[in-house]
């Protein structure tokens, strides 16, 4: 099968597609005939070795943890879910990858809704899971006033739409052009940047209560300061969080939290009832993967970047 592959940690251009055996689904496993699956920030981290001592991968990897496509293989033990079936879902998350190709092998998984196309699906099921973790670590329920940084990226827009339908209140940071965007989706917007306190206290006069940061920017130190409490602030990007007291979510690697698969077929059920979308930045074939990591790496991408087959 062809698969998005490094066979040595480096800039995009180390990617290269490659023709590998096939992955078959063990027991409690499905195996899928992809026709969508993800690209993430930390795809980007882990080809270019950022991660190389905490997480080191046996080389050549395969990238990517989610997709959707056609159940063609269900493995042991597991039921409700046949050959043929159109679903959406996530690898063995302590894999690091394996969604970036032609079939792939998920763990966890949700039908696909027919509200979404093959490739909002596609790009759905890693941030869906994110943003549900990070809300329920947050506490993130009706009356709650969210702050999100970083709103308009791929785990952003699904956080919004996902708090919103908790109930709580969500205010967004995002570049000027991206304002009436994230609004359409259920945040209030303001610019990221100096001044943020002030912004957010005008929209929030009686403040924030927790704070998601989607961004990395460097801002952790102001975000603690909305909530003067930095156990209301969870950053699923910044590596340096723990200067700052803040709690750093991830769903692999050293120190990771319980994954929130559970939050798959909840996004389901609201994008069958008009509730959710996925924004998706730009499609991409594999063969131009490395273009597709680059606008990765620029942080400005709106929405999820997809590999459609």
């Amino acid at each position: 099968m062809r698969a998005l592959t490094f066979a040595e940690y480096g800039p995009a251009g180390v990617l290269e597609v490659a023709d590998l055996p096939e992955p078959h689904a063990g027991p409690g496993h499905i195996r899928v005939a992809v026709r969508a699956s993800g690209l993430t920030p930390a795809d980007c981290y882990l080809r270019s070795g950022r991660f190389r001592d905490t997480m080191p991968l046996r080389l050549p990897h395969v990238l990517g943890m989610d997709a959707a496509g056609v159940v063609d293989e269900v493995g042991p033990g597991v039921t409700g879910v046949r050959p043929g079936d159109a679903v959406f879902g996530s690898v063995d998350l302590a894999a690091l990858g394996g969604a970036n190709a032609e079939y792939a092998v998920l763990a966890a998984w949700a039908p696909k809704p027919e509200a979404l196309s093959w490739e909002q699906a596609g790009g759905a099921a890693g941030n869906v899971e994110t943003a549900t973790r990070t809300l329920d670590l947050l506490k993130v329920g009706a009356g709650t006033t969210l702050l999100i940084e970083g709103a308009a990226g791929g785990v952003g827009t699904v956080a919004i739409q996902l708090a919103a339908a908790r109930g709580a209140r969500v205010i967004g940071t995002a570049g000027v052009r991206n304002h009436a965007f994230i609004e359409g989706l259920g945040a209030t917007p303001t610019t990221y940047g100096p001044g943020l306190g002030e912004r957010v206290g005008a929209l929030a006069p009686d403040g924030v209560d927790v704070v998601l940061d989607c961004a990395g920017s460097g801002s952790l130190p102001d975000l603690v300061k909305l909530t003067a409490d930095p156990a209301r602030v969870v950053s699923i990007a910044d590596l340096n969080a723990a200067e700052y007291g803040v709690h750093l979510s991830s769903s692999a690697g050293p120190g990771a939290d319980p994954p929130a698969v559970e939050g798959l077929a909840a996004a389901a059920a609201l994008a069958q009832q008009g509730r959710f979308t996925v924004p998706v930045a730009a499609v991409f074939t594999l063969d131009n993967a490395a273009a597709a990591h680059r606008l990765s790496e620029t942080g400005h991408a709106r929405g999820k970047i997809v590999f459609g087959q």
